[in-house]
């Protein structure tokens, strides 16, 4: 995995942000690139100066200092312990997502890959799925098939994540502009 995908998972929200959020939000209206959200997580004391220009990788609490630096976008952390499973929290999913609708930030240890999360799905069989969009993408899709063919997004059964690995999730509370409407 590379070491940028933290980063595009923050942008995803960020994009989603600027598109959902109060008009001053919006006003900014570009995505902070690599660079930007460098520099914020040094200049609110994160990360050491050495941190900007460097490829080292951020983490769902990185996430949640940018968006709250940035965009006044209080966050929620859900963390989810490795003895813990994430089926157990799927009412707290299923009710972010009603409620706010917003793209969710998931990175964990054994399973350093970040994630978004736009969605989730309990079967009638209480299985349940989460819709994973991965920032690994790199180039042009030709179709939408193609992010689906190659499982840049996915529904992902939860029993199919890193049961070793602990998990935290970003949840920004911002409604989304349909919800709030």
């Amino acid at each position: 995995m590379g070491w940028g995908c933290g980063y595009r998972t923050l942008q995803s929200i960020c994009s989603w942000i600027i598109a959902n959020g109060p008009p001053k939000t919006a006003s900014s209206g570009e995505v902070p690139n690599i660079p930007t959200i460098q520099q914020t997580l040094v200049e609110i004391k994160d990360k050491p100066e050495r941190f900007f220009g460097s490829r080292e990788w951020i983490g769902t609490l990185e996430a949640i200092y940018v968006i709250d630096t940035l965009y006044d976008v209080s966050c929620k952390v859900l963390h989810i312990a490795r003895s813990d499973s994430i089926a157990k929290h799927a009412d707290t999913l299923r009710d972010y997502f009603e409620q706010y609708g917003g793209l969710i930030m998931m990175g964990g240890d054994m399973d350093a890959a970040s994630k978004g999360i736009a969605g989730i799905h309990v079967s009638v069989d209480q299985d349940v799925y989460l819709l994973v969009v991965d920032p690994h993408f790199v180039g042009r899709i030709k179709t939408k098939e193609e992010l689906y063919t190659k499982e840049y997004v996915k529904w992902q059964k939860v029993e199919d994540f890193v049961d070793s690995s602990f998990y935290n999730l970003c949840l920004p509370m911002l409604k989304s502009r349909e919800l709030a409407a």
